[in-house]
């Protein structure tokens, strides 16, 4: 047509595109609540349209329905965006220096009993049942205080504290209880 140009041209807007304009602000906000940057929640909201689009039969859920299934995508994104980010733990190059340094201070034999300790502690911790291994990642690796923990896993808050209390009293007497192992067969050896 004389005098159109292709801009001119309406073009309906994809599926992705209104689910995204209706729900995106929402689900970036909640994903920005519940991680450390901005550059997280961004790269995790990539992920839960990513899962949308894949679901072809969301659009035709209700609204309601559609907005819950996006807050569970949201959900689980952020839990698995926490269990990654436990296993690829980083420490920042000034706390390292101070490690080394006091490692440095340390005689051979204190640092040889310091690794046992740690060896200790995380064999303790796989030990765990898994949940109680999540929680605890959860609170002292990624540094969330309870009530994230209980959104994140869909429990009351209260719930997470008993399971978090009654986890770190287990470790404690696992902890103990091998450590006097250890101790005892110490004795032994000499």
């Amino acid at each position: 047509m004389p005098g159109h140009h292709a801009d001119d041209i309406p073009l309906e807007a994809s599926p992705a595109a209104v689910l995204y304009d209706r729900y995106g602000a929402l689900i970036l906000a909640y994903l920005r609540r519940h991680t450390v940057s901005p550059e997280d929640a961004e790269d995790l909201l990539l992920e839960v349209f990513v899962a949308a689009l894949e679901q072809n039969q969301l659009a035709t859920f209700p609204e309601g329905v559609r907005m819950r299934w996006l807050q569970r995508v949201a959900r689980n994104k952020v839990v698995d965006h926490y269990r990654r980010s436990a296993r690829c733990l980083t420490v920042p190059l000034e706390q390292e220096t101070e490690i080394l340094e006091i490692d440095a201070a340390l005689a051979p034999d204190q640092v040889v009993l310091r690794q046992e300790e740690q060896d200790h502690l995380l064999g303790a911790i796989q030990q765990l049942p898994p949940l109680q291994q999540e929680v605890l990642r959860l609170r002292f690796v990624a540094g969330l205080h309870t009530a994230e923990i209980a959104s994140l896993l869909g429990k009351r808050e209260v719930a997470v504290r008993k399971l978090l209390s009654r986890t770190l009293n287990l470790l404690r007497s696992r902890y103990t209880a091998a450590a006097e192992d250890q101790e005892e067969s110490r004795h032994y050896d000499s």
